[in-house]
């Protein structure tokens, strides 16, 4: 099967011949993506967002999500992304005196439908990527400073997401870990998303729950994959999606609470 991803600094070209689900993704930077060809499925813990063709999508930085890359009948998956890091930002910000109001904003991703100069500098990003232009970094840096400027032209508001540097505050770790707890992603992830340090992470999550993270975690994870294997789904299709690695580990991490394999729970 074929499977392509080719970074170029803050660009990324990826292209799947197969479905591609990955079970978590932190994302660390605010990223603008084309959705070239076949669909992907975000999920934020609550809510499905979909992509299609032709679509193109801001991601917010530090969330966790996950998502589903789906290659269209007899082609590939393709998509062009571009990572805006806080450094770029910072420096935009500088050079033409933009700053954030502060204003908070709780969806994860915005969908930009219908933008023909947005669609158009997309598709003159990918004639760059495919012919290796875009090895020169300082063709890289003008056109990210021209995204930028068309990104602000489209929505004025979107500075106060692009240039909001703050890092995470306190949040209540008990609402976030119950709606984030699926996510396979390290400790000090958890501890940087809840505005804490690891240590205080651990020391106020057994406050609160009475456990270490990682019990508390596995078992869950666990309790959630006994009632949908009650419900009639299948081991492979829900481990994952669970925060487990690998379906091996999940069986047998399963059989060792319950004493049965997961292929042995009756519906």
């Amino acid at each position: 099967m074929k499977s392509t991803r080719e970074n170029l600094g803050n660009i990324v070209y990826s292209c799947y011949a197969q479905l591609s689900r990955q079970g978590e993704h932190f994302v660390p930077d605010h990223v603008l993506s084309y959705q070239i060809a076949g669909d992907l499925t975000f999920n934020d813990g609550i809510n499905d967002y979909s992509a299609t063709d032709g679509s193109i999508r801001f991601l917010r930085r530090n969330q966790l999500l996950k998502f589903t890359k789906i290659p269209p009948a007899n082609g590939d998956f393709k998509s062009l992304s571009i990572c805006l890091n806080q450094q770029i930002l910072k420096d935009f910000s500088l050079e033409y005196g933009l700053t954030s109001e502060k204003k908070q904003f709780s969806q994860p991703l915005l969908l930009i439908n219908e933008n023909v100069l947005l669609k158009n500098f997309m598709e003159s990003l990918l004639v760059y990527q495919l012919s290796d232009q875009l090895l020169d970094k300082r063709l890289v840096e003008l056109k990210i400073k021209e995204l930028l400027i068309l990104l602000l032209q489209y929505d004025p508001e979107l500075k106060n997401i692009l240039f909001d540097f703050n890092e995470p505050g306190k949040v209540d770790i008990e609402a976030f870990m119950n709606k984030n707890y699926h996510f396979n992603v390290h400790l000090d992830r958890f501890a940087y998303l809840t505005g804490r340090s690891l240590a205080t992470f651990k020391r106020d999550f057994e406050k609160v729950f009475n456990s270490t993270p990682g019990k508390w975690l596995l078992q869950k994870r666990l309790q959630e994959a006994h009632c949908l294997l009650e419900k009639g789904k299948m081991a492979s299709d829900i481990y994952m999606d669970l925060g487990f690695e690998d379906l091996s580990h999940f069986s047998f991490v399963f059989k060792k609470q319950y004493g049965l394999s997961p292929s042995k729970v009756i519906s």
